[in-house]
């Protein structure tokens, strides 16, 4: 379940509709509906501001899995996890520019001088 399904299932839980809680965050409906169906990405400020109206935290919010309960915080594990690899992906890509761009420097042409034109 991701972030937007998380929002509807309390959204429903509470008997809201979309344009309660639209009113609530000041947005207007399609915008909320956006980020309930996930075609609008959240930003931790708007996440913060919907889990306060939803008396709930934006841990929960994370976490919730409706269809296959797990237990608190493993989702967050999986996730902190994956954050992991990418961040040790980023860090070998960045070692690999840096390499190419000292070759790069190493291979680059020298200016021409007096003495090399000399001559031609």
């Amino acid at each position: 379940m991701n972030i937007g399904q998380n929002i509807r299932a309390l959204r429903r839980e509470k008997g809201w509709s979309q344009e309660e809680v639209s009113k609530r965050l000041d947005i207007s409906i399609p915008a909320f509906s956006k980020i309930e169906t996930g075609v609008t990405d959240i930003n931790l400020s708007r996440l913060e501001q919907i889990a306060a109206i939803f008396e709930t935290t934006v841990a929960r919010m994370l976490t919730q899995n409706d269809d296959h309960p797990e237990k608190p915080g493993s989702k967050l594990d999986t996730l902190s996890h994956q954050l992991m690899i990418r961040e040790t992906e980023v860090i070998s890509l960045q070692n690999k520019l840096i390499e190419l761009f000292e070759e790069l420097r190493k291979t680059e042409i020298k200016p021409l001088t007096k003495s090399s034109t000399v001559g031609a």
